[in-house]
């Protein structure tokens, strides 16, 4: 599973709006949305950011860990 798939799915299970996911983490909404199209990927410091928000491990996150 890429990264971009599984911010969607973190996302939504938090039941988080791309616009409300961006305004937690300090990046914009289409920032988000290329990350989950796959068109750009996020940048390290956002990867820690996503994690902590999500409660997972960037591991996680960049698909290392199931």
């Amino acid at each position: 599973m890429k990264i971009g798939d599984r911010i969607k799915e973190l996302r939504k299970e938090k039941n988080f709006s791309q616009s409300q996911l961006a305004r937690r983490i300090g990046v914009s909404q289409k920032a988000v949305d290329y990350w989950e199209l796959g068109t750009n990927e996020p940048k390290a410091s956002y990867i820690v950011k996503l994690a902590e928000l999500f409660e997972v491990s960037a591991d996680f996150l960049l698909g290392i860990d199931d």
